[in-house]
């Protein structure tokens, strides 16, 4: 309760109730009702107050419902029809939000910003959340969507100043796509800001690069106050400066000869998992694409050379097998089989070494 006896917004709306029916009328397709919900929450209050609601409803709100939708889908509580449709109405919701407060806006601009995600990169809201956070605190911002080719980019930021790119990317496989997109951005002398889950624990692989990090909207808001260092043209660098392994080989090998990998470890695995041999073409697909994956996250690994960036990926993808019915022996001889071809690459057969290590395969007779 303030001072003059009115309710504050946390007095009068309960997020975790709030969080509840969106994420029901999410699952329930109902778009309605979605953005009914969180146009009263950013309402429902002082009109003064409009953009500090907006900014709770969009980081606190939508953003948790929408980790849930993954989750979710991970566990294969829900569909890949069901994970598309809830986060198209999350985005929706997203649109409502920045509609309302966009009429309660005003004051200079505190700066002009470039926000995108990486070439390939299709998981957009966090951007999205991110470019709409930063306007609602008085940036100025071009936001570019989902999978941004550098080339585009780059031609972008020509055409348009900007004070900072913020990139962001959930999946790490992009990383050396990222990587590229950094240092393009740099050598056109504007600084970057990177962001989001493929940047790994505390943002290590920004570093990596070069690039600040900002785990969330809010932190990235009070580093571009303080003032990110604009690179000079002069200090323009190839990628591969920043990371010296890659003088190995091994991430480009791997990179180079995947289809022939995937080719060969398919042989392998029906040989040392019979089960295979009778799986349906829908199957066998689903199978080779997960070899691929594999195959993908350990060049990714090779690439900022951390073995663990390939185990969380492995332990992640057999906690999805399992929920699939799949059994996590099934991942052994894939293992196996990709430690034999690159026998005479040490960084490789190492972290194929410690997945494996990693990897809890039940006994006979256990649940898989």
């Amino acid at each position: 309760m303030t001072t003059d006896g009115t309710r504050t917004q946390d007095e009068t709306l309960n997020f975790g109730v709030l969080r509840e029916q969106l994420w029901r009328a999410a699952l329930d397709c109902d778009d309605t009702h979605a953005t009914a919900l969180v146009r009263f929450a950013v309402e429902e209050g002082e009109p003064g107050q409009v953009q500090e609601r907006a900014e709770r409803v969009l980081l606190e709100l939508i953003a948790p419902v929408q980790a849930r939708v993954g989750d979710q889908w991970a566990a294969n509580a829900i569909s890949v029809a069901q994970e598309h449709a809830a986060t198209a109405i999350n985005e929706r919701c997203v649109s409502a939000v920045a509609d309302i407060a966009a009429r309660a806006r005003s004051g200079p601009s505190r700066g002009r910003l470039t926000v995108a995600c990486v070439d390939g990169e299709w998981h957009a809201l966090p951007a999205r959340l991110l470019a709409e956070t930063l306007r609602l605190r008085g940036w100025s911002v071009a936001y570019l969507g989902a999978q941004v080719p550098t080339e585009h980019l780059v031609a972008h930021l020509h055409q348009r100043a900007a004070d900072a790119v913020l990139l962001s990317s959930s999946v790490p496989a992009h990383l050396p796509t990222a990587h590229t997109a950094i240092s393009a951005c740099q050598a056109a002398g504007i600084p970057v800001m990177a962001g989001g889950a493929a940047f790994g624990p505390q943002g290590r692989y920004a570093r990596r690069m070069q690039a600040t990090w900002a785990p969330d909207a809010r932190a990235a808001h009070e580093l571009l106050v303080e003032g990110l260092r604009r690179p000079s043209v002069e200090a323009a660098r190839l990628p591969d400066l920043d990371l010296p392994h890659l003088s190995d080989q091994e991430y480009t090998v791997v990179r180079q000869t995947k289809r022939q990998l995937i080719k060969q470890t398919l042989v392998d695995v029906e040989i040392a998992f019979p089960p295979l041999r009778s799986y349906s073409e829908f199957q066998l697909e689903r199978t080779i694409e997960d070899i691929d994956h594999i195959v993908t996250y350990l060049a990714t690994a090779l690439y900022v050379d951390d073995a663990d960036l390939f185990t969380t990926f492995l332990v992640w993808a057999a906690g999805i097998l399992s929920s699939r019915g799949v059994p996590v022996a099934s991942l052994l001889p894939v293992l196996d089989s990709l430690r034999q071809q690159l026998k005479d690459f040490p960084r490789a057969t190492g972290i194929l070494a410690e997945a494996r290590k990693a990897l809890t395969v039940p006994r006979p007779g256990q649940p898989a």
